[in-house]
């Protein structure tokens, strides 16, 4: 498990974090100044949230209650006990990078470092390496193990699985064959130093499950592999431009044509894939601007033509076969942007034309092939970036904001993975008041964070069951006029409680049976915790120091089963060097008791009071009851805790599904219906051979698992002819051999009888095929794709095998650019 906090000296307002590994659980904190100094190269200037122009100055939203309970002396004193402070004297680094190592360990690692390069420090400067064994009560300095040498800050500390750690130097590139790397297998008690035979272009990454199995990126474009946890390296390819691991063993990466001379040429690179680790490669497509890999999906933008707009394919299969995906192309003013995907989906953003600032939002199918329109006006703001967020406490449930044609920003959400939206409920606590026409709370995303207007992002954690904390504004839209507050919601986004008034930097620990907050401030020190045992219905605050602080950043074991959470900042001392400082504070003997069976309830998630019981906490085909805490209840899951629920499936509705590629859902009938501007033939490119589209105008949304129920039958058969309609063979040609007559009329009985047996024989054959097809084919009737695949044509226009496209260790390629967002 995996956790990184990054906090540097001079930081008053902590922002949140910028990037996140696969499972959410790396954070990076970065001094607010440099993201003005530095932007991004095509990025479009940022939008007033507020979608009017002026200045405007903050002030609070609509009042709400929010319960208070003051702490007793018998639990400040146990506080008091369990507080533990550890100031880091000495200690001059302008990076302090904190890393869980393993699952359970109670191993911290804080890297101290500096943000330039080692040139710019006097001789013999160094990073300073702390370990701690008690979940950051107490840090023992550990430099030596390292031999003080200097860390780069933007790789870090790189964990892996189980309890591997690699921390990479910053060596000289010049005065250096290669880089240096220290590695550890049991949780950074030991490191073992290790040259490489070549200079690092970004932090080594592991393989998912093997820890043995790293792969690297050389300052020169070189593809580097090492099986045995970095002891020994081989180069494996030339001038790769992006790589990434896919199912199994199978790596994935690109780089530039071998006739290539411009490295910064668009769309001009090649995808290739190893499957035997280095041996071999199959080339997968040509002309590729980006790709990435998700879920279980390969995906990649391709320019077919220096004239046409880029467009993107698809695999599900480890790029064996792959279609291109029925979405709008993009040209180059435009990107693409996974936004989330797994095993079943993805949601795709097609950014509009311009600087619009929104586009428009598909869904895949379970193949990442066929998509359909989820939400309109899609928000994405000046700096690419999406409040889009994955509500991962309850299944199926999305929010992100759209940009109205007012110009105003919303929030809606989606309980059945992007089938739906709408907006949020008012919280049960607040009222807007006559002058605002429309009532809803509108969370605070990426495009508030990047803003400064939040510090964080919504939190959720899929073992606090229907658990959503977040800053939001209740009113119209979401406007910057409005100082944001905290809300919770207890039931996945269904409904929402004021429970913290202004922006804090919050936390969920044991499982959700514990919240902690502090309060964001932009210029004063913090000496004060508050944290809730009751989903932040009541609160209690704690002074967990005598002397305040400057707050950097709030730390706690990933997973969210610790009860114990640190606060980090720095303290100015009396020469004006601040010192930093990090106070851990355990809620475990506070919180004594252990939960028992009657502390829980059985809850159906997406209940919502329908009149119709059988339907109702139906959502994507399921019911779901989980047994959870009750709000009431004070006691500890503790780390043995596991998410139990039960699953009961629902039958089926027309809601389960959404219409298919060419139909849309009718206004007043909610039926799905061709659209008028779509021909009979569908203009659907695979390898210009043909293909049948069999569909019924509806598709399952990808995760249901409704039954029974409504079953759309099969309206239409389209017969899709690729890349130009094949006629039919023209008539023979007149023959001059001999004509075999029948005169007779035996003769001419003995032909028709033996016609009519052939033809009965025939038919029946044909019969029974169709049979046997239809019960493969589409089963219970339901919609069937069936694509080919795609094949590779060279230069002379014959197609290529890609089992047998493979090149050399030796192959030379060059880097390119990147337009699209694959994140």
């Amino acid at each position: 498990m995996i956790w990184r906090l990054v906090v540097l000296v001079g930081v008053y307002l902590l922002l949140g974090a910028e990037g996140r590994t696969r499972d959410g659980r790396t954070l990076t904190f970065h001094r607010t100044q440099q993201d003005e100094s530095q932007g991004q190269g095509r990025a479009r200037p940022r939008r007033d949230i507020s979608g009017s122009s002026g200045t405007l100055r903050p002030s609070h939203g609509p009042p709400f209650t929010s319960c208070r309970i003051p702490l007793t002396p018998t639990e400040h004193k146990v506080l008091d006990d369990n507080t533990h402070e550890t100031g880091f004297n000495g200690d001059d680094g302008s990076y302090v990078i904190l890393t869980w190592v393993g699952d359970g360990t109670g191993v911290v690692l804080v890297l101290s470092t500096f943000s330039a390069p080692i040139d710019t420090f006097l001789e013999g400067g160094s990073s300073r390496l702390y370990r701690s064994t008690d979940y950051g009560k107490s840090f023992h300095d550990i430099s030596q193990r390292i031999n003080n040498t200097f860390i780069k800050e933007e790789f870090g500390v790189s964990v892996g699985p189980g309890s591997s750690v690699i921390l990479t130097a910053d060596v000289p590139v010049l005065d250096n064959r290669g880089g240096i790397i220290f590695t550890s297998t049991d949780a950074g008690a030991t490191f073992k130093f290790i040259q490489l035979p070549f200079h690092l272009a970004q932090p080594i990454t592991y393989h998912f499950l093997n820890p043995d199995y790293l792969v690297a990126l050389s300052i020169d474009g070189g593809l580097w592999l090492s099986l045995d946890f970095g002891a020994k390296w081989t180069k494996v390819h030339d001038g790769v431009h992006s790589f990434s691991w896919g199912a199994g063993i199978n790596l994935f990466f690109s780089c530039s044509r071998v006739d290539t001379f411009e490295a910064d040429e668009r769309g001009d690179l090649v995808l290739k894939r190893t499957k035997d680790l280095g041996m071999t490669f199959t080339i997968i497509h040509e002309d590729i601007f980006s790709f990435g890999y998700i879920g279980a999906f390969l995906f990649f933008s391709v320019m077919e033509d220096s004239r046409s707009p880029r467009v993107m394919y698809f695999s599900s299969d480890q790029g064996d076969t792959f279609s291109q995906a029925l979405l709008p192309s993009a040209s180059t003013e435009q990107f693409y942007s996974i936004l989330d995907g797994d095993e079943d989906m993805l949601f795709m953003h097609v950014d509009n034309p311009g600087d619009t600032f929104f586009g428009t939002m598909y869904t895949s199918d379970d193949r990442g092939i066929l998509f359909s329109k989820s939400l309109e006006r899609h928000l994405f703001d000046g700096q690419r970036k999406s409040d889009f967020t994955n509500i991962t406490s309850l299944r199926g449930v999305y929010l992100t904001n759209k940009l109205d044609e007012d110009g105003r920003i919303r929030s809606v959400i989606s309980f059945n993975r992007g089938g739906t939206w709408r907006q949020l409920n008012k919280p049960e606590n607040v009222e807007c008041g006559d002058q605002v026409q429309k009532c809803n709370l509108h969370i605070h995303g990426e495009h508030s964070r990047n803003n400064r207007i939040v510090p964080m992002l919504a939190l959720s954690e899929p073992t606090a069951i229907g658990l959503v904390i977040a800053h939001g504004t209740v009113g119209d839209s979401l406007s910057s006029s409005q100082h944001p507050d905290v809300f919770v919601s207890s039931d996945g986004g269904y409904n929402w409680r004021g429970t913290l008034r202004g922006p804090h930097h919050y936390s969920i620990l044991d499982s959700g049976g514990l919240i902690v907050a502090v309060e964001a401030q932009h210029e004063k020190q913090v000496k004060t915790i508050k944290f809730s045992t009751d989903e932040g219905r009541c609160w209690k605050s704690y002074n967990f120091t005598e002397q305040p602080f400057f707050f950097a950043g709030l730390a706690s074991e990933p997973g969210t089963k610790a009860m114990n959470v640190s606060v980090w900042g720095f303290r100015p001392e009396d020469d004006s060097q601040p010192m930093w400082v990090a106070v851990t504070i355990d809620f475990q003997s506070l919180i004594t008791k252990e939960c028992t069976a009657k502390d829980y309830e059985e809850w159906l998630a997406h209940s919502t009071d329908e009149a119709d019981s059988e339907r109702n906490g139906c959502v994507l085909g399921v019911k779901e009851t989980y047994r959870r805490l009750k709000r009431q209840s004070v006691c500890r899951n503790g780390r043995s805790f596991v998410v139990s629920k039960k699953q009961r499936p629902c039958l089926c509705i027309r809601e389960d599904y959404i219409c298919d590629y060419g139909y849309y859902r009718h206004v007043n009938t909610s039926e799905c219906v061709r659209q008028s501007n779509t021909n009979k033939t569908l203009e659907l490119c695979l390898n210009g051979e043909e293909d049948e589209l069999l569909t019924a105008g509806y598709r399952k949304v990808p995760s249901d698992r409704c039954e029974g129920g409504f079953t759309p039958q099969l309206i239409d058969q389209t017969v899709i002819r690729p890349c130009g309609v094949k006629t039919s063979p023209a008539p023979p040609a007149k023959s001059s051999s001999p004509v075999t007559h029948f005169d007779t009329p035996r003769e001419r009985l003995v032909l028709i009888l033996v016609c009519a047996v052939a033809a009965v024989v025939v038919l029946i054959a044909v019969i029974s095929a169709i049979f046997a097809v239809r019960r493969v084919v589409y089963p219970n009737r339901t919609p069937v794709y069936r694509f080919s695949n795609l094949r590779i044509q060279d230069e002379n226009g014959i197609t290529a095998d890609l089992e047998s496209a493979t090149s050399s260790n030796g192959t030379a390629c060059q880097q390119d650019s990147d337009d699209d967002l694959i994140e």
